[in-house]
């Protein structure tokens, strides 16, 4: 019996062990470990004019294509239509960051008000309505602020 009363503390330090060992060598990659996807790259399918107009990043998004605006805050405007000889995406979204501001308006053949979320962290995507914008639109008109803006 005195055996047995060893055999199981020496059991349990060797548990111990191998999960402190599996544990340090969290870092490693496994075989099994995949890395996450990389970022889409940048593309410049639309032309954005206005105030800061640079710094708006466009990407695919599966079949959307998506402009990028979270550095956008308080209050601006910008244009937005197709580059020389192109044509508009067939899905179209603005990328903001919740809290930024509070209204985003989109005129084109339509107009619509887009409210932004004051809570959460992470950016959240705002797919423009299908009517909002054709095949002959020549521009839309974005703009943001604490209220909805009227567009001219």
């Amino acid at each position: 019996m005195a055996a047995r009363t060893r055999a199981l503390p020496a059991a349990r330090t060797g548990a111990a062990a191998l999960l402190l060992l599996a544990a340090g060598c969290s870092h490693l990659h496994w075989p099994w470990h995949k890395a996450p996807p990389p970022p889409p790259p940048p593309v410049h399918e639309l032309d954005v004019s206005g105030a800061g107009a640079v710094s708006y990043p466009q990407i695919w998004k599966r079949n959307t294509l998506l402009v990028d605006l979270t550095s956008a805050s308080g209050s601006g405007a910008i244009t937005v239509k197709p580059i020389e000889g192109g044509t508009w995406p067939v899905r179209l979204a603005l990328r903001v960051t919740p809290g930024a501001f509070a209204v985003l308006t989109v005129r084109g053949d339509e107009r619509v008000s887009l409210p932004v979320s004051a809570t959460g962290s992470a950016p959240i995507d705002l797919e423009l309505p299908p009517g909002l914008y054709g095949a002959k639109t020549a521009q839309l008109e974005v703009s943001w602020g604490a209220t909805a803006v009227p567009v001219q």
